[in-house]
This record gives C-alpha cells, sequence and structure tokens, in this order.
C-alpha cells in the first residue's frame, strides 16, 4: 500500500520528492487534476466537492495508506470536509507562516500564494498564531502557478511581473522572509532567489513530507506490491518528466 500525494498540477511533486529522499523506500501515487487546473481562481462552492468526489474516487480504487493533499488551496477549503468522509490519515499543507515569522529580523514578512489562499480566513488564524509580531503583507498571484507549470515543462519563465506587486505595497522594501503558499512554487525557488537574493524563502515542501512521515510512524511498513503511479486528470505527463520522482508509468484518472 501507498500513500497517496494530490494535487491541482505538478505542485505536489516537490513534496514527493521531499519524501523520496527522506524515506526513499516509501511507495507513493501521485494525483493530479490537471483537467481543473488551475485551483486558485475557482470559487470554493464548486471546488470543493469536486475535490471530495475525486478524492473519494481515488481512495476507493488505490486503497491508500494515506492521503496527503499537496495543495494549499485544496487544504484551506476542503480538509475538513475530507477528514469527515474518509477515515484513512490525512496530511494537509499550510503556508510556511511560522519559520518565515521566526527568520524575520525586520519583523515584516510577505506571504505568495492563490487567490482562493489568501481570501480564505484560514490564513490570518495562522497569522494571528504564528506571526503575531509581524506585519504581513500577502499577495494571491494567478500566474505563478501557470509558470510553475510552464517550467517543469521546460519552458523559460520570468517571474518578476507576477511578485512584483508584493515589494511594491507598503513596508514591501524591508520584506526579509517569504512564505510560499502554493506547492507549484517550489519549482520557482531558483528564480526567487535570482531576483531577490538577501531574502529566506520558505517552501512548505520538506514540512509537508516531514509531517507525512511523523503520521506515517503509526502504518505498517510493508513495502511490497505497491503501484508507484501518477494519475491525470488532464493531459498525461511523458514518463521522461516524471522520472526523476519515481514514477515510472502515467495514467489517466479514473482508469
Amino acid at each position: 500500500m501507498s500513500f497517496l500525494i494530490f494535487d491541482s498540477g505538478i505542485g505536489g511533486l516537490g513534496v514527493v520528492a521531499q519524501l523520496r529522499r527522506l524515506a526513499p523506500q516509501r511507495p507513493l501515487t501521485y494525483l493530479a487534476d490537471n483537467g481543473y487546473f488551475p485551483y486558485g481562481e475557482k470559487p470554493d462552492e464548486i471546488l470543493v466537492p469536486r475535490i471530495v468526489e475525486l478524492l473519494g474516487k481515488a481512495i476507493d480504487l488505490l486503497q491508500p495508506q494515506a492521503l496527503v493533499v499537496a495543495c494549499n488551496t485544496a487544504s484551506t477549503i476542503a480538509l475538513p470536509q475530507l477528514r469527515a468522509a474518509y477515515s484513512l490519515p490525512i496530511i494537509g499543507c499550510v503556508p510556511p507562516i511560522k519559520p518565515a515569522a521566526a527568520a524575520s529580523v525586520n519583523k515584516t514578512i510577505g506571504v505568495l500564494a492563490t487567490a482562493a489562499t489568501v481570501r480564505r480566513p484560514y490564513l490570518n488564524d495562522l497569522i494571528a498564531q504564528f506571526a503575531p509580531d509581524c506585519a504581513v503583507l500577502s499577495l494571491g498571484t494567478p500566474s505563478l502557478a501557470e509558470l510553475a507549470e510552464q517550467k517543469f515543462r521546460g519552458a523559460h519563465v520570468d517571474v518578476a511581473p507576477a511578485i512584483a506587486p508584493l515589494f511594491a505595497q507598503t513596508g514591501g522594501d524591508v520584506i526579509d522572509a517569504i512564505a510560499l503558499g502554493c506547492t507549484h512554487y517550489s519549482f520557482l525557488v531558483p528564480e526567487f532567489l535570482s531576483l531577490y537574493p538577501g531574502i529566506s524563502w520558505f517552501d512548505p515542501a520538506l514540512p509537508v513530507a516531514r509531517q507525512t512521515l511523523n503520521v506515517a510512524g503509526g502504518l505498517s511498513q510493508d513495502m511490497s506490491a505497491a503501484e508507484q503511479t501518477a494519475y491525470f486528470t488532464g493531459e498525461t505527463l511523458s514518463p521522461a518528466l516524471l522520472g526523476p520522482y519515481g514514477f515510472s508509468r502515467a495514467r489517466t484518472f479514473p482508469p
């Protein structure tokens, strides 16, 4: 039996990469709802039932040991409904506000996320809990996830126009730490660092992987006969792109 890693596109593969590094023998299955990408600009009342239904089908078919919702938008809007509907362990993904706030010398941090994540009260709750002594500037940007998808497929991308509005806000010139509130953005960290080398960028992929393995401590360690396949509701990516993440097969979902 494997862990099922879910995202709206390729973003969750950053979590997969960290899981492969930390626990290389752990079987993983991937599911991307790229047929409905991007999530960040769609209304909650459409996304939530879709996510719950899609993952219900995946749980029934694939019988995973645990579900990792490696998508910030899906986590912020659908985790309570998923946990109410399904009994397996479910690990969500939240913007890394806590480490960004702890690292900030200027006590001014940024949050880059999708519009759906930025507008949710969940983000404000995280800020109140983990960054009460910081000024927090947020930007919900519609283009970064798409740029990450393009880069993953080999394109050169320019992230500067997409993130410039964050620093144009009052106080933006003293931001010294940024929490990335979308797993897609993991793939753009080199571009972020090249533009703003003096800023600490906090990627959610590693914390999510660590939390997943913490949960896994109480689960069976039987690694046999687990299918390590990537599934897609839209375009099926080539094995050449998926190979570095440990997937040799790509299939359409539902099969």
